[in-house]
């Protein structure tokens, strides 16, 4: 037992322990879960077992994934049924499921997002510095480094990228807002806050459309329908600094 307990405990921190075998070289037995629950002691080890279990289980699911979330999140979503709009249970985030971009990016399309994204590998980048999105870069829209000269020397991107920026910006500060009257409301004596949460809630939204409106903008500037396109998001963004 104590080289089993030994073999298992590396191969779980290791992350390898999934479809693990025996450790003699000519066995391809592999050890069944209550096996190696009744030869670890450690809860910890236990612990880590079953987590790498539930993620092995989710990867075989196709329709099961992972919250995006890039600040981090535990929960498990069901793609099936789950429209535009629909948000995270836990933590609120919107995911997009048909693509490597992080977040539900309307009116940008997946192929826009994708043009961020090695369409060989599926490697995910920032469009500014060029760094991965994970697992270090979160804030992936609000990066201040730089790319090379000849992409900053195009001044429509950099027109389209301040305001994307600044869209994304507005957005974080409308979530700020909302968590800060959140708290306000639970003091005594205050008058019900509904209205400006509500008032909230629809700034993040309207902020996020946007964002990724400059990023609609810019891939297809030359298309008949751009015209309706750019006064519609005129007049959000007249409406959406007004609220």
């Amino acid at each position: 037992q104590p080289c089993w307990r030994e073999y298992l405990t590396t191969r779980i921190e290791q992350n390898m322990v999934v479809n693990c075998t025996c450790p003699i070289s000519e066995c391809r037995a592999q050890p069944t879960t209550a096996f190696i629950c009744s030869i670890l002691s450690s809860q910890d080890i236990i612990a880590k077992y079953e987590k790498a279990l539930l993620r092995r289980y989710v990867e075989c699911c196709s329709n099961l994934t992972w919250c995006t979330n890039p600040q981090g999140c535990d929960q498990i979503l069901l793609k099936d049924g789950l429209g535009y709009g629909a948000a995270c249970s836990k933590c609120s985030w919107i995911s997009c499921f048909n693509c490597n971009f992080p977040e539900a990016h309307y009116p940008a399309s997946c192929s826009h997002m994708s043009r961020m994204t090695c369409a060989k590998c599926n490697h995910g980048f920032c469009w500014r510095c060029l760094k991965p999105w994970r697992p270090n870069h979160k804030d992936y829209y609000n990066c201040s480094a730089m790319v090379s000269k000849a992409a900053w020397q195009e001044k429509r991107f950099q027109d389209y990228n301040e305001r994307c920026t600044f869209h994304h910006h507005a957005r974080e500060f409308a979530i700020s807002l909302r968590n800060s009257i959140s708290s306000i409301r639970e003091m005594p004596k205050i008058r019900n806050l509904t209205f400006v949460l509500d008032a909230c809630k629809v700034l993040e939204q309207a902020r996020k459309v946007l964002a990724y409106s400059c990023v609609y903008s810019y891939y297809n500037q030359d298309t008949e329908s751009m015209d309706i396109v750019e006064q519609q998001t005129e007049s959000l963004e007249l409406l959406t600094n007004a609220l």
